[in-house]
């Protein structure tokens, strides 16, 4: 078994106060531990994955703060105290400032952030 505390999790993604930790946990799924600021919309980051979206499922509970979720069937917002699952296909835009645990496949998740790091270079 792995435990995971935020601090002790390494920064994979991070800028304009956009923050990325995530650690493989095992059973092929890795934690993340997510912050978004207010106004940070995914969408340009995500451009050239599959239908411009993120194509990796996450389960999640969100922390703090208020998410609209853009997905090809419409939107759908979420607030703080709710879980969640993000079916392949969605793109985030964060209403408030916003803090979020997800377990998400490792591969596929890791393969999104090496896009979004490359978008950004």
């Amino acid at each position: 078994m792995t435990a995971a505390t935020r601090n002790d999790v390494p920064v994979a993604l991070e800028g304009d106060g956009v923050e990325l930790r995530i650690k493989p946990i095992g059973g092929g799924l890795s934690v993340g531990y997510i912050t978004l600021p207010r106004g940070t919309d995914m969408g340009p980051a995500l451009k050239g994955m599959p239908d411009d979206a993120c194509p990796c499922p996450h389960w999640g509970y969100l922390l703090k703060g208020r998410i609209r979720m853009h997905t090809a069937a419409g939107e759908e917002e979420y607030e703080a105290g709710q879980a969640y699952y993000w079916p392949p296909g969605h793109v985030p835009v964060a209403l408030e400032d916003s803090e979020l645990v997800e377990f998400s496949p490792s591969e596929d998740f890791q393969r999104v952030i090496d896009h979004v790091v490359a978008q950004a270079g």
